[in-house]
């Protein structure tokens, strides 16, 4: 690859970025530019993985795909074919092939991202509290774990990489608890049913305002977990080069604050989608400035959920 055909992906993964995550790309500025580069080469492929598994674009729009198995089927193709070091002429899978090289991305940890989006495309719902910790790991663990590796992690550094799963599990659990009614209404549903069994609801009932008290215990519930995997991960976040770990705990700060909000708002968390304001996000990242600075009490992870073993 040429260093124009480089710069043209990231060209465009930036304009990807800047249209699907914009908390993401904020964060991302903070980087040095090639980990910026990186990152945003990354995040292109998984922003294409989630689209073409919810038939949406960019992360808006999302209609039930009336061909979900062959969608993750198209996926794997492609990602096998990037790793593999092939052109595939799509710009996410390309950029993929880019940053996967760059940074000997393991191909386990995108096998186990596409899982994630396979589980989403089967219709699966979670059984237990397990289940939801293994699904936000693939969806979000498991691009923690690929962005450590794009800041320099390697990868017999068990320890960071299981704390940077921690922190995508963390904005995982924020984003379900901010979409609990938005998902319902696409069909989906990330409370385990234990959840459900223990607030005597069914899955008609997320979409009824008259759930709302109890909606608002489990996105309490979610928030408390988020808090764990959260504080955990800033033990991570602590060994990377300085711009790096400001750069992720300004993402940490600001996904935390929207399930923070979600468990504020309580029974008014879903009557519109949260967001944080760019003023806000300012002061979130000078505050996680502050948190780069220091130097985190340690926090085990004795208890947390934890991905599988992998090369």
């Amino acid at each position: 690859m040429t260093g124009a055909d480089r710069q043209r992906l990231v060209d465009q993964a930036g304009r990807i970025i800047a249209e699907g995550s914009k908390s993401f790309r904020f964060a991302s500025q903070i980087f040095d530019r090639a980990t910026r580069e990186r990152s945003w080469l990354l995040y292109a492929w998984c922003r294409a993985c989630d689209d073409v598994t919810d038939g949406q674009t960019l992360g808006h729009g999302a209609v039930t795909p009336l061909d979900p198995a062959e969608r993750i089927a198209f996926l794997r193709d492609k990602t096998d074919a990037a790793l593999a070091g092939r052109t595939t002429g799509l710009a996410a899978f390309d950029a993929f092939a880019c940053v996967a090289a760059e940074c000997a991305i393991p191909a386990n940890l995108a096998a186990d991202h596409l899982e994630g989006f396979a589980r989403d495309a089967s219709g699966w719902t979670p059984a237990t509290e397990e289940e939801l910790l293994s699904y936000c790991y693939q969806v979000a663990g498991a691009v923690g774990v690929m962005m450590a590796h794009v800041m320099g992690v390697r990868n017999e550094d068990r320890d960071t990489l299981d704390r940077a799963a921690d922190l995508g599990i963390a904005f995982q659990l924020a984003n379900i608890a901010r979409d609990i009614v938005e998902d319902a209404r696409v069909g989906r549903r990330y409370l385990p049913d234990t959840w459900l069994t223990e607030e005597n609801l069914v899955d008609a009932d997320l979409m009824s305002d008259a759930s709302r008290p109890a909606l608002a215990r489990i996105a309490r519930r979610l928030g408390t977990f988020a808090v764990r995997y959260r504080r955990s991960s800033r033990i991570g976040a602590a060994r990377l080069p300085f711009r790096s770990r400001w750069a992720v705990l300004s993402a940490a700060r600001i996904y935390g604050a929207v399930a923070e909000r979600a468990v504020a708002l309580g029974e008014r968390a879903w009557d519109e989608r949260i967001s944080i304001p760019r003023r806000d996000k300012f002061l979130l990242v000078l505050a996680a400035l502050g948190d780069a600075l220091m130097r985190p009490r340690h926090v085990s992870r004795e208890g947390l959920w934890t991905r599988p073993s992998g090369p």
